[in-house]
């Protein structure tokens, strides 16, 4: 399977966070899977402005010429995309959302009602399913947790994809590897 990992921790410091997905892409790579890791704060992505450009004059391309172009093909050629992140005053990082949003010009600007709302068309055939990582805060509740779940689970009903799972870094490394591995 190939399995992209966006990384959003912004602290190159946190040696605990890097030395897990480490050992994560490590385990998954010798379970015969290809691994991209990309490490958001080492990329030049810039915020989306909300100009279209992407839908209307560059289709499927960002306009703004960073690193988010690569990010968009290696996210569409994934079976699986893991976000991981830490949570940050209840939030996933500036950074993951950032990319996360560069993500658009993967689907059409035309909408079509899917489940019952409206949702944007696919450009692509097919999406990778999704995955969520979070490394707790002190301060991070189950009330968090469920309120990041549920802004990716929207984010796959757009992206016409399915979240499968969310979890921790407070989860052993090979507890994520056979959720990913299973599906």
């Amino acid at each position: 399977m190939k399995i992209l990992i966006l990384d959003g921790q912004p602290d190159a410091n946190d040696v605990q966070y890097a030395g897990y997905l480490r050992q994560l892409v490590q385990r998954l790579r010798a379970g015969n899977h290809s691994v991209t890791h990309t490490i958001i704060r080492e990329q030049s992505i810039k915020y989306c402005t909300g100009c279209w450009s992407c839908w209307w004059k560059t289709p499927g391309r960002c306009f703004v010429q960073d690193d988010s172009q690569q990010i968009c093909a290696d996210t569409i050629h994934a079976d699986f995309l893991l976000f991981a992140s830490p949570v940050i005053m209840g939030f996933p990082s500036a950074l993951l959302k950032k990319t996360q949003d560069k993500l658009i010009p993967l689907l059409h600007p035309y909408i079509q009602i899917v489940h019952k709302e409206c949702h944007h068309r696919k450009r692509y055939e097919s999406y990778p399913k999704l995955g969520l990582l979070l490394q707790k805060s002190p301060d991070t509740d189950a009330e968090d947790i469920k309120i990041i779940t549920d802004i990716y689970d929207r984010f796959s009903l757009n992206f016409r994809s399915t979240l499968d799972f969310t979890m921790t870094t407070e989860q052993p490394v090979e507890e994520v590897f056979h959720a990913i591995n299973h599906l």
